[in-house]
């Protein structure tokens, strides 16, 4: 398993129960659904995560080579 990093994060006590209602209702623990949270905004943002590390997105206004 590769290497985890820990950090400490501020959040939003509404915003923290909210995740841990959907990780409870996804049978994850909250640091799971955290990063599941975030793995599926960088997929979506054309950011993920693949075997060579970060994919960083275009300029604004730019479009990739098909």
């Amino acid at each position: 398993m590769p290497e985890r990093k820990a950090f400490l994060l501020r959040i939003d006590p509404a915003v923290l129960e909210a995740l841990q209602r959907w990780a409870s209702d996804d049978l994850r623990s909250l640091n799971s659904q955290i990063e599941f949270v975030l793995r599926r905004a960088l997929q979506r943002d054309g950011r993920a995560v693949g075997a060579r590390g970060a994919h960083t997105a275009p300029p604004a206004g730019t479009e990739e080579p098909s």
